[in-house]
Parts: C-alpha cells; sequence; structure tokens
C-alpha cells in the first residue's frame, strides 16, 4: 500500500519567465504563484510522466521488427512481441526510424534523447535531453525533478539525460540508494542539516551572481552573451535550491515495499533492470517524480546470467556475432528476457490504479536503442516501441527503411501529451505521423 498526497500548484508563472533589463536575462525568483504545495482545495491535473530505456546494444532487428508489409493494426506479433502479446493493445511498434546525422555506432547511445548529431566526432558535445527539457519546465510540480537511472554503466558512467548545456547527469546505479532517496525522511536534526546546506549553496550563487555582475562591465559583447547565459544557469540553480529546501521540509510517502539489496556482480544485470523497473514504478506510483531514464549499458556486461544459467559470453562479444548461429542463440535469450522484463513493467503499470485511470494511461513508456543492428554498428533502422501514456496504441508504424523517418517526431508528440507546447525538438521536422490519442 502506498501512501502518498496528489501534488497541485497554483502556478501561473512559469519557471523558464525572465526579467529582462540591462541586457541580462535574470530568472525569476521563487513565488508563492511557483511553489509546489499539497493544496486540498486546488483543482488537480492528472499527472503525465515519461520512462524513456535505452539498451545500447539493441536486439536481433529479424527477430524484433514485424514484417516491412505488416503495418497498421492487424500486423502479426514477432518473436519478440510475441513476449508482450498480453499488452499488444498497449504499445506501438516503430521500424524505419532514426535519429538524422547521429552516427558513430556505440558513442550514439548518449544521444538516444538529445538527437545531437555527429557523437563520435572530436568536437561533439551533446544537447539537451528529452528528460530533461521537459523538467526544466514542470519538474518543481514533484520532490525530484527526474530521476537518472543505470545498469552496469562502467567507467565514465553512460546516461541518457543531459542538461541544457549537454553537461552529462550520472546515473544512479544502487536499488537501494532510489529507494532510500524516494522514502527515507530523515530526523529532523537531518532535515535541518540538508536544509542548511541547501541555503549556503544559495548564498554561494548569489556571491558568484555578484561576481559575474561585475565583469560584465569589463568585457566585450561577446564574453557578456556568454556571462548572460551562465548568469541565467546560476538563476535557475538559486530557483532550484530554493525548491529542494521547499520539499525538505514536506513529508515523503510511506510504502510497504521492502528496502531492495544491491546486487553487485554485473553478472546479474537482468535482475537489476528489473529492480530498477519496479524503482520506477514506486516513483510513479508515489508521484516522487515523472521523469525517468534508465540506460541498460550492454556494453559493458558480461556473460551475464538469464534465468540462473550463463550465456557463455560477453553480451559485447555475442552481439557481434557475424551471424554465428550459436552466438545468435546466446542473443536471443537475452533479447527475450529482456521482452519479457518490459512486459512485466508494461503489466505492473497497467494493473496500478490512479484516479479512475491506470498508471500506464498516464506514462509514456519508451524502450529502444541507438544501435539498429549491433553487429555492423548502424544507427538506422532503430528498434523503438512505445507504450501507455493514452495514445491509440495496438499498431506497427512501418516507415521507409532507406530514408528513415526522424524518431524525435516521437518526441515532440510526447512533449505536447505532457502538456508543453512546444514546436520542435533537437531534429524533429513535426509530430509522429500515424500516432492519434485515445
Amino acid at each position: 500500500m502506498i501512501k502518498a498526497p496528489y501534488i497541485a500548484t497554483q502556478r501561473h508563472l512559469t519557471r523558464r519567465s525572465l526579467l529582462r533589463g540591462i541586457g541580462v536575462s535574470l530568472g525569476l525568483p521563487l513565488l508563492d504563484s511557483m511553489s509546489p504545495a499539497f493544496a486540498k482545495t486546488a483543482p488537480l491535473t492528472p499527472p503525465r510522466r515519461f520512462l524513456g530505456i535505452c539498451n545500447n546494444l539493441g536486439l536481433l532487428p529479424g527477430k524484433f521488427f514485424p514484417g516491412s508489409d505488416r503495418a497498421g493494426f492487424g500486423y502479426e506479433l514477432s518473436p519478440y512481441l510475441k513476449e508482450l502479446k498480453s499488452n499488444r493493445d498497449n504499445f506501438t511498434v516503430f521500424s524505419g526510424v532514426s535519429h538524422p546525422d547521429v552516427d558513430g555506432g556505440h558513442p550514439a547511445d548518449i544521444c538516444f534523447l538529445t538527437a545531437a548529431p555527429r557523437p563520435g566526432s572530436s568536437g561533439f558535445r551533446n544537447t539537451i535531453s528529452l528528460d530533461q527539457y521537459v523538467a526544466e519546465r514542470i519538474g518543481h510540480l514533484t520532490r525530484f525533478q527526474s530521476l537518472t537511472l543505470g545498469v552496469n554503466t562502467q567507467g565514465d558512467g553512460r546516461s541518457l539525460s543531459f542538461t541544457g548545456s549537454g553537461v552529462r547527469i550520472p546515473p544512479e546505479q544502487s536499488p537501494s540508494g532510489v529507494y532510500r532517496k524516494l522514502f527515507f525522511q530523515g530526523n529532523p536534526k537531518e532535515i535541518s542539516e540538508q536544509q542548511r546546506k541547501l541555503a549556503l549553496g544559495k548564498s554561494i550563487m548569489d556571491a558568484v551572481v555578484g561576481q559575474v555582475s561585475g565583469l560584465q562591465k569589463k568585457v566585450g559583447s561577446r564574453d557578456r552573451e556568454r556571462l548572460d547565459q551562465y548568469y541565467t544557469g546560476i538563476r535557475e540553480l538559486e530557483i532550484r535550491l530554493e525548491q529542494s529546501r521547499v520539499w525538505e521540509a514536506k513529508p515523503k510517502p510511506k510504502t510497504e515495499v521492502q528496502e531492495p539489496t544491491d546486487l553487485k556482480d554485473p553478472v546479474d544485470y537482468m535482475k537489476k533492470t528489473e529492480l530498477m523497473y519496479r524503482l520506477a514504478h514506486l516513483a510513479f506510483e508515489t508521484d516522487s517524480t515523472r521523469m525517468i531514464t534508465l540506460m541498460l549499458d550492454s556494453v559493458s556486461s558480461p556473460a551475464i546470467t538469464v534465468n540462473g544459467k550463463s550465456v557463455g559470453d560477453g553480451y559485447h562479444n555475442l552481439s557481434h556475432h557475424g551471424k554465428n548461429p550459436d552466438k545468435m542463440a546466446q542473443l536471443e535469450r537475452i533479447d527475450t528476457a529482456h521482452m519479457r522484463l518490459l512486459n512485466g513493467l508494461i503489466s505492473q503499470l497497467g494493473e496500478t490504479p490512479e484516479d479512475k485511470a491506470t498508471l500506464l494511461d498516464r506514462t509514456m513508456v519508451l524502450y529502444g536503442s541507438n544501435l539498429g543492428n549491433a553487429s555492423s554498428h548502424v544507427t538506422t533502422n532503430l528498434p523503438v516501441l512505445f507504450a501507455g501514456g493514452g495514445f491509440k496504441h495496438g499498431q506497427h508504424l512501418a516507415f521507409d527503411q532507406g530514408n528513415n523517418y526522424p524518431l524525435p517526431n516521437l518526441y515532440l508528440s510526447m512533449l505536447n501529451r505532457l502538456g508543453i507546447d512546444a514546436k520542435k525538438f533537437a531534429s524533429s521536422t513535426n509530430t509522429m505521423r500515424g500516432l492519434d490519442l485515445l
């Protein structure tokens, strides 16, 4: 049993509203009309959410995609999609989609939600990810603007989430750490200390702003423009700090679900994935956040265990199967396990009621990869499955295999569904053709 109040706001001004004067863009201070509150009398807007999942080694294309001639609502399920048969009316499968100008093979995983071009180039700089674009606009409505999660993200910590300036947000890999973040309140002394630290951070920001203001009088126009952007970023951070301070004083939700045990061994990749799916469900069920990303770093995974048995070879090595039947059979075991876990997640969201609807009705689940074929490192014809969110599902949207349809068009449709009146995101050209609301 989860106990959590709905979150309402009387917000009439956006966080992105700006005061412009003397050549400087200032973020508005936190006003009462912006502050999240557990209002009992204000009308509640049904929350809408997004979970983005990327498996950076993809899936065997021949087992995932329906035939190109099997488009529309009457398509025949492919071998992998048969694992989601119980939810076929709750998802749409896409073929012939990709990110324009996103190449580079493995490096393209960090562009799955940004669509920033040429990730393999020496001068590459990432752009804002879809979840953070949304978090900047509605993140204040929940305790956590977003959650960035990862499984086996070794080394540099591959991530799906990037800030407006293209800075990577490191993923959380500890299920117990995520659980504590969601549900452990801390005693009054700990809460007070956290509030003190947040206030100290705000005072440091104030000092930095003072220094920046002094510099603006001494530099040229190009540097002033850069300082203006920096100044605006600091002001936005100040607002986030203040919002965090307000949330520290509010009780966290309670759950009867036990704290999960962390799995240290990378071979437990599938169990880790299942734990992260459960935590994403809990976070949405308690309305602790509305934006979650999950990087499944298959590249950094060894010979993983599936249903208690090792697949026998490293995940990455298997992906370069060269059409070797044995390797492809092992990959099929892994891919099938992925599809079963995804089906479980979709079912769990669909079985969770929320105010005359379900979590799935209000949660968009995007599952896909940066690689259309991991064996050849191609970044076209990406395997993409999209579930929930109040769209008309149960269909296969098949686009041109040679001249791919822009996947960011789906992102634009998702932004609009979240109540964000965006006209464009990344390389989108329009909203997703053929995808309608219920």
